[in-house]
């Protein structure tokens, strides 16, 4: 007769989130939103969001998964909402395949490349490098900071991105052209000092 081992389902215990998992939610939300007080919000919200789900959490992701995907998904509704409240400027349409910086796919240019960076080695210079880029995406415009953190730190595609932020394609691809070029200045400037 074979045995069978039922899966039991896993508990949340809501009274240990902000003990194990507060810290680690707002050091994910404050480099996206770049304020610490929507940031503590934004963790608020996740937790109140969890309790009230939590008949709904049946142990299949761990629990700190959990709340992290419920934070992400507070992140996209904040800049969602950023998004009706801001008037969205209309932008001159950008072909990519005309552009020099970038190739048809959105990558660099062969020939126009970034400087090597030369990736950080030690704990020291991976922290200095993070906080350089850190500032750089925080010394963009409003919206191109919008568009570069969805794009890269929440992994958004660009039809994601546009219906999220309420933004035509051609809008989303000269803002993020945008970004990249400044951002890609500002880290040589700042990163690469000989």
């Amino acid at each position: 007769m074979p045995l069978t081992m039922e899966k039991q389902a896993i508990k949340a215990n809501p009274h240990k989130w902000l003990e194990l998992y507060g810290d680690m939610l707002y050091q994910y939300a404050l480099p996206r939103v770049n304020d610490s007080v929507i940031a503590e919000d934004l963790v608020q919200d996740t937790f109140l969001s969890a309790l009230k789900g939590l008949d709904g959490y049946k142990g299949e992701a761990s629990e700190k998964n959990w709340l992290f995907t419920i934070l992400k998904n507070k992140i996209i509704d904040y800049y969602r909402k950023k998004a009706t409240e801001q008037a969205v400027m209309t932008m001159p349409d950008l072909k990519l395949m005309d552009d020099e910086w970038f190739n048809e796919e959105g990558s660099w240019a062969e020939n126009k490349m970034p400087k090597d960076w030369q990736a950080a080695d030690n704990p020291v210079e991976k922290k200095e490098i993070q906080k350089i880029i850190n500032w750089c995406k925080d010394h963009l415009k409003e919206l191109q900071q919008h568009v570069f953190t969805l794009k890269y730190m929440e992994d958004l595609n660009s039809d994601e991105i546009c219906k999220v932020l309420k933004i035509s394609s051609s809008n989303y691809w000269v803002l993020i052209h945008r970004a990249r070029l400044q951002m890609r200045d500002c880290v040589e400037k700042y990163w690469l000092k000989n």
